[in-house]
């Protein structure tokens, strides 16, 4: 078989590679798989399409992994996909509970890219027949179906919507984009700043800023003393089990199956499917109220869909020629510099290298586990360090990738500092952080489908009656509605209940 000459022990090399390369990138506050695919891209100058696939899509797997690692130990999202990690992998650390937290993770994600890449090479062609027929009415209402996460989150649900439609007016300032629908002027913005915020605020310094140096402030805040390090070291009744586990299994697949399918929607990205993932395992627990204090089973949901973005991402993007995400986005430019173009005839034309890249996914994902799961207790001794010398440390990561992300834009460093501060004192006065960045990341994209859907069919209505495609997500959307408010409803009632008492 053809296929069987491409499976050299230079392309395991290489994947397997990738993936060491991207846990490191991932598991850095700053950088992203994205970042790690972009920087790594002119290795592949020098390889044939094989090789320099398999190495781009280990660094793909591996980036997007190893964002666990900061988001469970030190509450920094190593990649956007990464924050719902936090909820519940932060307070399992915090708990004394870091490599339990740690290895629940890495195995969910092993379960949610194995997923996607059977998904991938057994229905690929039906998936990207579905998603090629979603018309902005139904990408805007995938969108407000994750925003209504933000009741569902919230401690107190006034406080968090305040935070998250706080969230969505950040995600707006900038130039209103012809594109987008707007009239490319600039809004919300002062004169002095619009040189800096043309384009808003850039995501990944906004997550490093709140996450990582709102965090370091409250830190200095409190005082970094020696017995803060002690509060995070692993008890002896932490241990891993497979065993954790059970009961979780339709959990995995709905995760999962969550992550294949918003990454199959272009633009959507992977902070959406952890998002979307993580309220459905709330809504479906029988204990919703202790997810967000330190639950596996809020690690299970985030972990195994944010791996499951990774083969769903390549769905438009082998068969529409469209990018799923950003990171997914510099893989053009490998297929670019081999002279392959992408799109409805990809697969069907270049059948072996659509193999290659399916062992190479498979491979990369048991890597990847295989890496993270044993050596999980070196990883793990970063929390070890005192504080006063881990912090400084972060804050320099937190700067370099800040200002790197964009290729050395220095406003973006401003940027974390503003976030960080706001983060800081926001939660002095109540703000809700979760809601808060929930609502900047979607905002954006929830305008835009909004306005082109008004600009194709010029109505409201047309809402409700598109598709049953539509009307099945307004289902979803008034059930987690209605969920959220027997919840606070529930809540209250037991507040009252125990002031009573």
């Amino acid at each position: 078989m053809e296929i069987l000459s491409n499976l050299t022990p230079m392309f395991f090399a290489l994947t397997a590679f990738g993936v060491m390369v991207g846990i490191v990138f991932g598991a850095i506050p700053g950088m992203t798989a994205t970042m790690a695919l972009a920087v790594c891209l002119p290795m592949t100058y020098g390889l044939d399409l094989t090789n320099g696939l398999a190495l781009l899509l280990g660094l793909y797997v591996g980036g997007i992994s190893g964002g666990l690692v900061p988001a469970i130990l030190l509450n920094i999202p190593g990649t956007p996909s990464s924050i719902t990690t936090t909820f519940d992998g932060y307070p399992m650390t915090q708990k004394g509970q870091g490599e339990r937290a740690l290895k629940v993770g890495i195995s969910s994600s092993l379960f949610g890219g194995l997923f996607s890449a059977v998904i991938l090479f057994l229905f690929a062609p039906t998936l990207a027949d579905v998603a090629i027929k979603f018309s902005y009415i139904e990408k805007f209402l995938i969108i407000l179906f994750a925003l209504t996460v933000i009741a569902s989150l919230s401690q107190r649900l006034l406080v968090g919507l305040f935070s998250g439609a706080l969230g969505i007016w950040f995600a707006l300032i900038g130039t209103y984009d012809i594109t987008d629908g707007g009239n490319g002027e600039y809004r919300l913005l002062p004169d002095f700043l619009v040189n800096y915020l043309d384009s808003g605020f850039s995501l990944l310094p906004v997550l490093i800023g709140m996450f990582g140096l709102g965090t370091i402030l409250q830190e200095a805040e409190n005082g970094v003393r020696e017995e803060a390090v002690d509060s995070v070291k692993f008890q002896k009744g932490a241990k891993f089990s497979f065993s954790i586990f059970k009961g979780q299994f339709v959990n995995l697949f709905r995760s999962s199956s969550i992550g294949t399918f918003v990454g199959m929607l272009p633009g959507v990205g992977g902070s959406a499917a952890s998002v979307l993932s993580y309220t459905q395992a709330k809504n479906f627990s029988r204990e919703p109220d202790k997810l967000g204090t330190g639950e596996p089973e809020g690690v299970i949901a985030s972990e195994s869909a944010n791996n499951g973005l990774t083969g769903g991402a390549l769905i438009p993007l082998l068969s529409l020629g469209i990018p799923g995400d950003s990171t997914t986005a510099v893989l053009i430019g490998a297929f670019t510099l081999q002279g392959i173009q992408l799109g409805p005839l990809f697969i069907g034309e270049n059948t072996v290298t659509w193999d290659v890249m399916m062992v190479s996914l498979v491979f990369a994902n048991l890597v990847m586990f295989m890496v993270m799961f044993f050596a999980i207790r070196h990883i793990a001794k970063v929390v070890m360090v005192p504080k006063f010398l881990l912090y400084p440390g972060i804050l320099m990561m937190c700067v370099v990738g800040a200002y790197a992300i964009n290729y050395g834009v220095m406003f973006d460093v401003w940027t974390l500092l503003i976030f960080g501060v706001f983060a800081w004192l926001g939660q002095k006065v109540g703000l809700e952080i979760a809601p808060f960045i929930i609502g900047f990341i979607l905002g954006g994209q929830a305008e835009i489908y909004f306005v082109k859907s008004l600009e194709s069919f010029g109505t409201l209505t047309i809402f409700f009656t598109k598709s049953p495609i539509a009307l099945f997500l307004w289902g979803l959307i008034a059930v987690s509605v209605a969920y959220s408010v027997h919840h606070t409803i529930r809540a209250v009632k037991r507040k009252n209940g125990g002031n009573g008492a």
